[in-house]
């Protein structure tokens, strides 16, 4: 079951372990199922894309990835 999590979209929060640790950034999707949050410049990989419409070429895109909440703090601002 999810429990309820106290960092909310649009928050700003500071990633404290992992690759990432030090840098802020602002909460962009929260995962209440996983217990994780996507923040803006942390945890960066590279996805595999498909031509498309959009995307004439395809390639390598990035993407943010989950972070869990224990990770990361509120910051105040």
């Amino acid at each position: 079951m999810a429990t309820k999590l106290k960092i909310k979209k649009g928050d700003k929060v500071l990633v404290i372990a992992g690759d990432d640790k030090g840098k802020t950034g602002e909460v962009l999707q929260v995962l209440p199922k996983k217990e994780a949050v996507v923040v803006s410049g942390c945890k960066i990989a590279k996805k595999a894309v498909k031509p498309s419409e959009q995307n004439k070429e395809g390639g390598f895109a990035n993407k943010e990835m989950p972070i869990h909440v224990s990770n990361v703090k509120k910051v105040e601002g």
